[in-house]
C-alpha cells in the first residue's frame, strides 16, 4: 500500500504542520461538525446554569455580571468563557481522540510566545492611543482610582487570558487544525474558520450596518490570528494578539455606567442608546465607512506588530 502524499506547506506556513498532523487521524467532517455542535450547546447550557445560579445567589451580582459595569461582575463575566474552553478540550479528547495539548503545537516555550505577541500588539496600541485624534482625553468625564485599577488589573488580565483563550481554542485552535487536516489550501481552512468566528458577532439589538461592520471586522481580526498560529506553529500567538486587543478595549476606556466597562481606567460620557429601526437597523445604510476602514487599518498594523515580535 502505498504512503500517502501530502502536499507541501504553503510557504512561511511550514511551521503549522505542529498543529496539523495529530488532526489528521480523525479529520472526518461528521466529527468535526458534531464536535463544534457539542462544543456550543455545551456552552450556552453551562452559561445558562452559571447566569441561574448567579441570580439564586445574588440578584444584584447576577445584574453586575449581565452588564459587566463592576470590576468583579466583568471579571467573572470573562472568566464565565472558561467553560467553552473546557468543552473544547473535553471534545478534542474524546470525540477526536487526541491529546488536547496538540492544540497549542510544540511543548516548552509557550509563555515566551505569548508575551512576545501579546507584547508587540499592545505596545503598538499604547503607542497609537497618544497619537492624535484618538489620543484625546478632554471629553473623559470619570477616572477611576488609580490605586484600585492597578490592583484589579492583574485578576482582569487573567480573566481575559481565560476569555480569549477559550475562544482561540475553539476557533483557531480546534476548528482551524481539523479542517487544514482535510483541506490542505489556506483559502479553505482560513477563512471557513473564521466565517464561524465572525458570525457570532452578530447582535440583535445593533443596527444592519453596525452588525456588518461588526462583522467583517471580526472576520478580518480572525484572519490575522490565523495567519499568526500558521507562521509561529503556536497558538499562544494567536491568543497574545486576541488578549492585546480586548485587554485595550477592556482595561483603558469605557462608559460611565456603560456596558463592560468595569474594568476601565478612564470612563467617557453615556452614548444614550438609539432606537433600533425595524429589521434590525437601517438595511441602506452604509457598511464600508472611514471609520471601519480606520479599524481595520489598526488591526493590520497590531497584526504586523505581533508578527515582527515573534519573529525570532
Amino acid at each position: 500500500m502505498r504512503s500517502l502524499q501530502l502536499p507541501p506547506p504553503p510557504q512561511g506556513y511550514e511551521p503549522y504542520e505542529a498543529l496539523i498532523a495529530p488532526a489528521r487521524a480523525s479529520a472526518q467532517l461528521w466529527r468535526l461538525v458534531l464536535g463544534l455542535a457539542i462544543c456550543e450547546a455545551a456552552f450556552a447550557l453551562a452559561i445558562y446554569g452559571f447566569d441561574e445560579a448567579m441570580m439564586m445567589l445574588s440578584p444584584r451580582l447576577s445584574d453586575q455580571i449581565y452588564r459587566g459595569d463592576t470590576p468583579l461582575g466583568l471579571i467573572l463575566q470573562l472568566t464565565s468563557y472558561g467553560f467553552l474552553g473546557a468543552a473544547t478540550l473535553f471534545v478534542v479528547e474524546k470525540l477526536h481522540d487526541r491529546q488536547a495539548g496538540d492544540l497549542f503545537g510544540p511543548k516548552g516555550g509557550n509563555r515566551w510566545w505569548l508575551r512576545r505577541a501579546f507584547g508587540g500588539a499592545m505596545l503598538f496600541y499604547i503607542v497609537i492611543q497618544f497619537l492624535p485624534p484618538w489620543g484625546d482625553f478632554a471629553a473623559v468625564e470619570e477616572r477611576r482610582s488609580l490605586v484600585a485599577w492597578t490592583l484589579t488589573l492583574p485578576f482582569g488580565l487573567l480573566a481575559l487570558l481565560v476569555q480569549t483563550g477559550s475562544e482561540e481554542l475553539l476557533y483557531r485552535g480546534y476548528l482551524q487544525s481539523q479542517i487544514a487536516a482535510r483541506f490542505d489550501n489556506p483559502a479553505i481552512w482560513m477563512v471557513l474558520p473564521n466565517i464561524v468566528f465572525a458570525s457570532v458577532h452578530w447582535s440583535e439589538t445593533a443596527t444592519w450596518a453596525e452588525n456588518w461592520q461588526y462583522v467583517i471586522w471580526a472576520f478580518c481580526f480572525g484572519l490575522a490570528c490565523s495567519d499568526l498560529v500558521a507562521r509561529s506553529g503556536r497558538l499562544v500567538t494567536a491568543i497574545g494578539l486576541h488578549l492585546a486587543n480586548n485587554a485595550f478595549a477592556f482595561i483603558f476606556f469605557g462608559e460611565v455606567r456603560g456596558m463592560d466597562s468595569g474594568l476601565a481606567l478612564f470612563l467617557f460620557p453615556e452614548i444614550p442608546d438609539m432606537p433600533d429601526a425595524p429589521g434590525g437597523g437601517d438595511p441602506g445604510g452604509p457598511i464600508i465607512t472611514l471609520q471601519l476602514l480606520m479599524e481595520l487599518a489598526v488591526l493590520a498594523l497590531a497584526w504586523l506588530s505581533a508578527r515582527l515580535a515573534v519573529r525570532r
